[in-house]
């Protein structure tokens, strides 16, 4: 066996594992939606504090006074809104899914639009199909606003890692075949 064969069975090997791992915290993602969600909230929280933070360390290297004020002001900002999700994760969580619902919802306008410059196109049914869907998601979640926020983030968490999970282990089973 060469050393590329040998290389390709040690990395098909390790991601079969990965593909394995995110398939059970997919399913666990949809089986404990609320926890995956909080989950996820808080993760998000801390990004925004890193963020204000960074925001700070780039005042003082801001060469003028207005610029300054503003990289403080935001460093405020994001780290306001950081420490108060960390302290209300529900709060967040409802926020976020909100937020999510009306990107949704601006996403599924802007694919119609799309779908109608090029629904000449060979398979542009799908844009459509796509805008159809997304336009449900959002009327999904807006239409049971704030009940939405205790599934509808740690669900669709877990059906990407669900995803993720079954294409690692078909791109690993394939190359073991290869191998």
């Amino acid at each position: 066996m060469n050393e590329s064969k040998a290389a390709a069975g040690g990395g098909t090997g390790s991601m079969m594992v990965w593909g394995i791992v995110m398939l059970i915290c997919g399913i666990l993602a949809i089986a404990l939606p609320l926890i995956s969600g909080l989950g996820v909230v808080i993760i998000v929280a801390w990004v925004i504090l890193v963020a204000g933070v960074s925001h700070l360390f780039l005042a003082f290297h801001t060469h003028s006074v207005g610029g300054v004020l503003w990289q403080i002001l935001l460093a405020l900002i994001y780290s306001a809104a950081g420490v108060f999700i960390l302290m209300n994760p529900l709060a967040g969580l409802v926020t976020l899914t909100l937020v999510l619902a009306v990107f949704l919802l601006i996403e599924a306008a802007l694919e119609t639009a799309l779908y109608f410059q090029v629904r000449g196109r060979v398979n542009a049914g799908w844009i459509l199909f796509d805008a159809v869907v997304t336009l449900v998601l959002a009327i999904l979640i807006w239409s049971q606003w704030p009940s939405s926020a205790l599934w509808f983030i740690g669900t669709i968490i877990g059906i990407s890692l669900i995803f993720s999970g079954i294409s690692r282990l078909m791109l690993s089973s394939a190359m073991r075949g290869k191998v």
